[in-house]
């Protein structure tokens, strides 16, 4: 994107959301949103999904406009299952979108449920499950089109600690071995140093880019993350992220 601008209110009394927002994700890229409260990490996402239009500057994924279901996949602070469907319901509805014949739904449905570690809960009912399986089934529904892009705004956010490092540690080595680009808001720098090959600071007042930090810890899918967070170089890079965004 180039100088994108995001506006809400009436004309007469409007509030910029962002302002001149200049952002290139690389092909294959963990990049992470980091900031404060209010500062815009939704609406920059919005921006990608497609659901806002900026009120001035230029957005393309891939050379094209942002459209929603176009070649991204979305995971929210919530998982926003359709309660009256099974595990399996959900999913073969996002299968269905993404135009996937009704004969090869059921293996597609039972790989995806794989990946997440969910296997066997096809028939499941969605409020059967705990939080955190719900959230990784928003992630497999996400992952049914076999998106390029995935954009996940704050979706470990409402979860206990423990299951927030698991869901971490998988979506980070999921990612290194789809090699799909990922884009994801995130309020904490623990977290943002531990996903992201590069993390991008914003301010608010209005929402914009004020910094960048490359993360150089290794992403091969095998990583044993737990040793990784006990590393003095993450702790060297969480550290210099915090006060990045201290100011």
């Amino acid at each position: 994107m180039a100088g994108v601008s995001v506006r809400y209110g009436s004309p007469k009394q409007p509030v910029t959301a962002l302002e001149g927002v200049d952002l290139r994700i690389r092909a294959g890229e963990f990049a992470v949103l980091v900031g404060p409260s209010g500062c815009g990490k939704t609406s920059l996402l919005r921006v990608v999904a497609g659901f806002e239009r900026p009120a001035s500057g230029r957005a393309r994924v891939r050379g094209a406009l942002p459209r929603p279901g176009a070649g991204a996949g979305v995971v929210f602070q919530q998982p926003r299952l359709f309660p009256w469907r099974t595990v399996g319901g959900n999913l073969a509805f996002a299968l269905a979108r993404a135009g996937v014949p009704r004969a090869d739904r059921p293996a597609r449905i039972a790989g995806l449920l794989e990946r997440v570690g969910l296997a066997e809960t096809a028939g499941r009912r969605t409020w059967e499950l705990s939080g955190g399986q719900q959230q990784r089934v928003a992630l497999a529904r996400a992952l049914a089109a076999e998106p390029e892009l995935l954009l996940m705004d704050e979706p470990f956010a409402a979860l206990d600690a423990l299951t927030r490092e698991r869901l971490q540690e998988e979506v980070r080595a999921l990612a290194g071995r789809l090699g799909t680009t990922v884009l994801f808001v995130t309020h904490s720098a623990e977290e943002a140093v531990l996903l992201g090959s590069r993390v991008l600071v914003m301010a608010a007042g209005p929402g914009r880019v004020v910094a960048e930090l490359p993360v150089g810890l290794a992403r091969e899918p095998d990583t044993d993350v737990s040793a990784l967070r006990a590393s003095p170089e993450f702790a060297r890079l969480r550290g210099r992220l915090a006060g990045i965004m201290r100011g």
